[in-house]
């Protein structure tokens, strides 16, 4: 039976518990264990589905699920790639890919004809608590504008309810967008109570996310030592959507902390002025194979050499690195030193976490650098990027990045189902002559059609499945506003 077509999905008749101007961590536990135990007794497919959608509903009830008849992209090399194919979902997880899967019996069929499908993107380093400050530093430079204002006062000013109302609206948004997982470079830690507030907007959401436990500001912080209650607390098992990593600069005291609580290490801000550094904790052999460094701008040779030979990943935000001034992107210097980076969005107080934006940049921005080279005279440039390329860095890249390429990134089997099925047949994206650069520079967000996270609908036919929108947006204005006048920061609405 065909369901693609059915129309709509409804939300979830359940409630979350409210958010209280001032929350106490039992208040967010309390909820976090009422949403536990519901999921719990829901099937794994049909978590947060509107029961009283037909198409939903059928999804809802079947251990195995089949995506009939799309273009397969799956960003495995060994899998291939696929004209026309299918994709078996089985209890959450992926069990097979091909041209023509025979159909079990009891499997729900989703017609994918005029859909790629293809994993869902990946963003390597988002701060999903400014999800409530977007657009409000557009045309602003991360010195000092970025630094002066969100970095300080404006940070200062969350309390615990508006981390937990940006990181949900952020984590919403973002698979909205087609991403469904991400590394959350979390920098609003002011007490215990923050963090648990940021986590359970995580939990809630459903998203597959790296939390990148950073140091925020006052007197009762208490990083680094509280990611051991964290992880007791929350990240107990690896074998969950959420998992834990610390934050940091390039600072020794916090490296060694990592490496003696046997954490990965999310590094922010590596660039020229920091290089001295990244020597230093090589010399004093802190460095981890699968640690993140982000941004990485106008690095030396030498220290690209340094992050290749320790096996450190990379995440670079070409988009906000361009447009705020933290110097060149550092594409081709990853790739010149057998680099293959993630991508990353950065800010919402600057740009939008589309990972179409982020693709299309990287590809442009590379080949013209590339290009130019070629006009002043160089010989033996280095290859041109291509659409697929771009698309492995948002997808299969990224999850190495975010250490999780054993579970998501590719549409491998036996991987976890995450996956997104992004619509051709628009006036803006039909006729299809080449998948990957359709993918890459033609489409965006509007074409998102389907969105899958561990086998459970995050967003179906175009609209988001079993999420609040009028509580989200609502909680997300009353942060917003709270925490502008706490800080008394004037926002330009029409400049």
């Amino acid at each position: 039976m065909c369901i693609f077509c059915s129309t709509g999905s409804n939300r979830l008749s359940y409630r979350s518990s409210s958010i209280h101007a001032t929350p106490t961590r039992r208040r967010f536990l309390q909820a976090g264990l009422a949403a536990g135990a519901l999921a719990a007794s829901v099937p794994a497919f049909a978590q947060s589905i509107a029961i009283d959608d037909p198409a939903i509903a059928q999804i809802g009830r079947s251990r195995r699920v089949v995506l009939k008849g799309g273009t397969i992209l799956s960003m495995d090399r060994q899998v291939g790639d696929f004209a026309v194919g299918d994709v078996l979902i089985e209890d959450g997880k992926i069990r097979a890919v091909g041209a023509s899967l025979d159909v079990p019996q009891d499997a729900a069929v989703v017609d994918a004809k005029n859909r790629i499908v293809m994993p869902g993107f990946v963003d390597t380093h988002h701060h999903f608590y400014q999800g409530i400050l977007r657009s409000i530093l557009v045309n602003g430079l991360l010195n000092p504008d970025y630094n002066a204002t969100i970095n300080g006062p404006i940070t200062a000013a969350y309390l615990p309810q508006d981390v937990y109302a940006g990181s949900l609206i952020s984590a919403l948004g973002m698979m909205e967008m087609g991403t469904t997982l991400a590394v959350d470079t979390s920098q609003a830690s002011h007490t215990p109570e923050h963090n648990d507030a940021g986590i359970k907007a995580l939990n809630e959401s459903g998203m597959r996310v790296v939390y990148a436990y950073w140091q925020g500001q006052g007197a009762a912080m208490q990083y680094p030592q509280d990611s051991r209650r964290l992880r007791k607390q929350y990240f107990s098992s690896e074998d969950q959507l959420l998992t834990l990593a610390l934050a940091s600069v390039l600072d020794p005291k916090s490296f060694d902390y990592a490496r003696q609580n046997d954490l990965r290490i999310v590094s922010h801000g590596v660039d020229k002025r920091r290089e001295p550094r990244l020597a230093e904790l090589q010399k004093a052999n802190l460095l981890r194979a699968g640690d993140e460094l982000i941004h990485c701008n106008d690095l030396s040779s030498a220290s690209w050499d340094i992050i290749k030979n320790a096996g450190i990943r990379v995440s670079l935000a070409p988009p906000i690195e361009m447009t705020m001034g933290h110097g060149m992107p550092g594409i081709q210097d990853a790739l010149d030193h057998g680099i293959r980076p993630s991508l990353s969005s950065d800010v919402d107080a600057t740009m939008a976490q589309d990972p179409f934006t982020l693709m299309r940049t990287t590809l442009t921005l590379q080949r013209a650098l590339v290009l130019q080279r070629e006009r002043n005279g160089e010989k033996n440039l280095p290859p041109l990027l291509t659409a697929r390329d771009v698309l492995e860095f948002a997808t299969i890249e990224g999850a190495r990045c975010a250490n999780l390429e054993s579970k998501t990134g590719s549409l491998t089997p036996g991987k976890q189902a995450d996956i997104v099925l992004l619509r051709t047949d628009t006036l803006s994206s039909w006729p299809v002559n080449n998948a990957p650069g359709t993918v890459v520079s033609v489409m965006n967000p509007g074409h998102v059609d389907t969105v899958i996270v561990d086998g459970k609908l995050k967003k179906w036919a175009g609209r988001m499945v079993g999420v609040d929108t009028a509580r989200v947006l609502r909680l997300a204005e009353e942060s917003r506003v709270g925490v502008l006048q706490r800080c008394g920061f004037k926002r330009d609405l029409l400049e």
